[in-house]
């Protein structure tokens, strides 16, 4: 069996060839026939280089490095379509997700589970960090069609099969842990300890992260826009028996002068409840906006790799 090892990669030139040490030393001892797919995302520092001298050293490691920073939704896709594996495992470059773990996942994997998940625990997190998540996956399961899972990332075991129909999915937006749960298979999560990174900082800011959360609420439902519809039938109704409230006080107590502060914080009201609908139905169609397009998720500046046939129109070079 061959396992093909996905390792997106961003300004990693300070851990990557540690990284490359500590896998490979865990792989050998498998006894099996393995690879490594290093996604190069637009590197700004000597990522590639580094790489460059991997593959020269290590004739099992694959590079591909792209054209600029497409983001790590991109690398994981182009690392899929890269790998030839019978079984594919995506891993972080910062050495939090333990390379030890791919024995676990591949002993799971041959009791027939097509997905093996490695779910984190929130040891060592900030308080509100692991309130916040907590609150917002009970909020987000509520709405999307799929169950995500907190903790749960990309680190994982995909089969030829899952990581084929994973592929098959060609859209653009892409919010890679919804389509994971999305195309099912036989599926295992089993728990860990959350790992600090040994080099550097996370590329994850807060804005990042609000705007995953964002991508996450929106890729896999259009309840939003249903909620929208329903609040302008509210906001009408309320509108309609406030007017018939004001006609029915005018004809008992005659005209009265209109409350000024009443008025503006009314108007002000559904101005904010319309610009809200309105940034609602703007992502919706925006995203319409690009899949229509049809670009390519990526474009690959150099590569010593080759891409299978039909999993070219992925990539342009």
């Amino acid at each position: 069996m061959l396992i093909s090892i996905v390792v997106p990669c961003f300004n990693e030139e300070e851990i990557i060839g540690r990284f490359h040490e500590r896998v490979t030393s865990e792989l050998d001892l498998l006894g099996e026939e393995f690879e490594l797919v290093y996604v190069d995302d637009g590197s700004r520092d000597r990522t590639l280089p580094v790489l460059q001298e991997i593959a020269d050293r290590d004739p099992r490691t694959r590079y591909v490095s792209f054209s600029r920073n497409f983001g790590k939704e991109a690398a994981m896709l182009a690392g899929l379509a890269h790998a030839g594996g019978d079984a594919v495992v995506l891993m972080d470059a910062d050495l939090q997700h333990p390379p030890e773990l791919v024995r676990r996942m591949l002993r799971l994997h041959r009791e027939g589970h097509d997905q093996v998940v490695a779910r984190r625990t929130r040891t060592g997190d900030r308080v509100t960090r692991t309130l916040a998540a907590r609150a917002y996956y009970r909020m987000i399961n509520r709405l999307v069609e799929v169950e995500l899972v907190d903790g749960v990332g990309d680190f994982r075991l995909l089969s030829r099969r899952a990581v084929d129909a994973v592929l098959s999915l060609t859209e653009y937006n892409r919010f890679s842990k919804g389509l994971f749960a999305w195309v099912g298979f036989p599926t295992t999560t089993f728990e860990y300890e959350n790992a600090a990174r040994e080099q550097g900082r996370s590329k994850w800011s807060f804005g990042k992260l609000l705007n995953y959360g964002l991508d996450g609420l929106i890729s896999f439902n259009d309840k939003p826009l249903r909620a929208a519809l329903y609040l302008g039938f509210l906001l009408l109704s309320v509108a309609a028996a406030y007017a018939a409230w004001i006609v029915g006080v005018a004809l008992v107590n005659g005209v009265d002068t209109p409350g000024y502060v009443t008025l503006l914080v009314t108007v002000t009201a559904l101005a904010g409840v319309q610009m809200v609908m309105l940034g609602v139905v703007g992502e919706y169609v925006g995203r319409i906006y690009y899949e229509v397009k049809r670009r390519p998720h990526f474009l690959v500046k150099a590569t010593n790799a080759k891409v299978p046939r039909q999993r070219g129109e992925l990539v342009r070079r």
